[in-house]
């Protein structure tokens, strides 16, 4: 208890605050005010605007890809591009079980299944060993891709998320996939600012998906993005999201179903303002995680930090405990004492909805399900 209360003391510190300090909440310092009664006085405040257009060139230029289309949030952005890349009805996904409910609702809501591959200890996310023996076993390679023995279906993508903004380890899993004529799409929802190898995250695989919601770290209220360096499928996204019209001056022409995905102009501003911004956040974020990681590690507490070869935005911190009993304790002790801290996730196989998908032994998500907590992150 005494290490506990020693926890709470150096977060309200950080903060310098004995309020109630949530996990993360947005900054607003920059032309947020500004650019949203700019958005007003134009009366583009729906889905057609000036910032909009802003918004996705802001984004090829911050992810180094060739297209950006923005959406209406994250989970969104996931389901289209998981239609870009072929996935349809009956097909599989590989994604990993350790991952916010919205991954696998996103495959869902293409008629596909999700199969729960293990995640890596030091990444929390997919991992490309588990992925290979799992191919190995079940992956039945054709020339039009790769199939299920178990199932018969058609594996039709990879999904891999980046758990609290930590890179996968992309290189092994793409090489995997790619072996296997296997798609892979990048659940970047909460890793805008990460970097693998001196690229940007959401940059590697066919597509990449980002989250904009209030929590992230950088936020428009809701929002997301697909980006992708396949121009004509980022066309297609774009075709998709608004309604799959095709133009003209004026006649209401759909040639096939699209959705109403579309970013409003509103939010593209806040979002661009916030963009704005992204450098001094990532600054702040990795100063708080040096201080934590020094204080944890004199306190004799896990603080999870980046790999090798990566570039972490520090979302959300998280400390590993030595058991469910500790985590569960730390969990009781910092929120009865204003300090918010979270578990990690419900691995997806424990929600009714997924009860039945096809997973491999989950060593590692059931390891990390137990010990993983989630601390205040803000931009201070």
């Amino acid at each position: 208890m005494n290490s506990i209360n020693s926890v709470i003391s150096f977060i309200k510190e950080q903060y310098k605050t004995d309020n109630f300090i949530p996990l993360h909440i947005p900054h607003f310092g920059g032309n947020e005010k500004k650019y949203l009664i700019d958005t007003i006085d134009s009366t583009f405040v729906s889905s057609v605007g000036a910032y909009v257009d802003q918004f996705e060139v802001m984004m090829q230029d911050i992810t180094h890809t060739k297209r950006a289309v923005a959406v209406v949030n994250g989970t969104a952005a996931i389901q289209v591009a998981l239609r870009l890349l072929g996935v349809k009805a009956g097909d599989e996904v590989l994604t990993q079980a350790l991952t916010f409910v919205a991954t696998a609702n996103a495959i869902a809501y293409q008629n596909a299944t999700p199969v729960f591959i293990d995640v890596d200890l030091d990444t929390m996310g997919l991992s490309a060993k588990a992925l290979a023996v799992f191919l190995e076993e079940f992956g039945d390679l054709r020339y039009d891709g790769c199939y299920n023995k178990k199932t018969g279906k058609k594996i039709s993508a990879c999904l891999p998320m980046h758990t609290f903004g930590f890179p996968v380890h992309l290189e092994e899993l793409i090489k995997i996939c790619d072996n296997w004529k296997i798609p892979v799409l990048e659940d970047a929802a909460e890793s805008l600012g990460s970097e693998y190898k001196g690229k940007s995250t959401g940059s590697f695989g066919k597509v990449g998906a980002f989250s904009f919601n209030g929590n992230k770290i950088v936020t428009c209220g809701g929002g997301g993005a697909i980006v992708t360096n396949d121009v004509t499928m980022g066309e297609k996204g774009k075709y998709l999201t608004t309604t799959a019209k095709i133009p003209h001056p004026y006649e209401y022409v759909h040639d096939e179903m699209g959705y109403n995905f579309r970013m409003p102009n509103l939010n593209a501003a806040l979002a661009c303002a916030q963009l704005e911004q992204l450098t001094g956040f990532l600054e702040n974020k990795r100063k708080l995680a040096k201080e934590y990681e020094s204080f944890f590690a004199s306190n004799g507490i896990n603080f999870r930090t980046e790999t090798p070869d990566t570039k972490a935005n520090y979302w959300l911190m998280c400390v590993e405990l030595e058991n469910k009993s500790e985590r569960d304790l730390f969990l009781k002790s910092t929120n009865k004492n204003g300090v918010m801290t979270r578990p990690i996730w419900q691995l997806m196989y424990r929600l009714p909805m997924y009860a039945n998908c096809q997973r491999d032994k989950q060593v590692n998500a059931e390891f990390l399900e137990e010990r993983i907590v989630n601390i205040p992150s803000s931009v201070r």
